[in-house]
């Protein structure tokens, strides 16, 4: 069986992490969302929040594949984890030329560390390019709306942080 390992912050998930999710499904029978763990970070969710609303948004978009997709955390290297975890493949989406520069360099030094796994880089659709979870949050929090960028859950959830603060 073959295991793809989706890294990454998912703060919070995104529609374009969603594509890249269900994309990788089309290659691999399961795939581990991993979520990046730093001490030295503060995220706008916790990641209980952030796996939480990972499995919501699956849910609500693959239902017939959730079973397939499960959610981590880790705060080591990326090429560790994927092992630890049995993955064989990195995930990694990619929306424009500036993506492909960085995600190349660390595909370089992942497979000199890590010979065995095999990064996979998968283009965004050309409707979630432009996504990213920082923008999403910095939308959210001056109260725009980012209910085309991300799915309902979090739109929610984001709401609600709001609303607290």
């Amino acid at each position: 069986m073959t295991t793809a390992f989706y890294p990454g912050s998912f703060d919070p998930i995104t529609n374009g992490h969603l594509d890249i999710l269900a994309q990788s499904l089309n290659v691999a029978q399961s795939l581990i969302v991993a979520i990046g763990v730093h001490p030295g970070k503060t995220p706008l969710f916790s990641f209980d929040e952030r796996a939480t609303l990972i499995r919501h948004a699956i849910g609500a978009a693959i239902p017939e594949r959730s079973a397939d997709v499960s959610v981590v955390s880790f705060d080591d290297l990326v090429v560790n984890a994927a092992r630890r975890h049995g993955a064989s493949i990195l995930i990694r989406g990619l929306r424009d030329g500036t993506d492909l520069d960085y995600e190349m360099q660390m595909a370089g030094m992942n497979r000199e560390m890590a010979p065995d796994i095999q990064t996979l880089f998968i283009p965004a659709a050309t409707l979630s390019r432009p996504i990213t979870a920082t923008l999403v949050r910095q939308i959210a929090g001056m109260g725009g709306d980012v209910g085309p960028f991300v799915p309902q859950v979090v739109v929610q959830a984001l709401a609600i942080r709001r609303a607290q603060r």
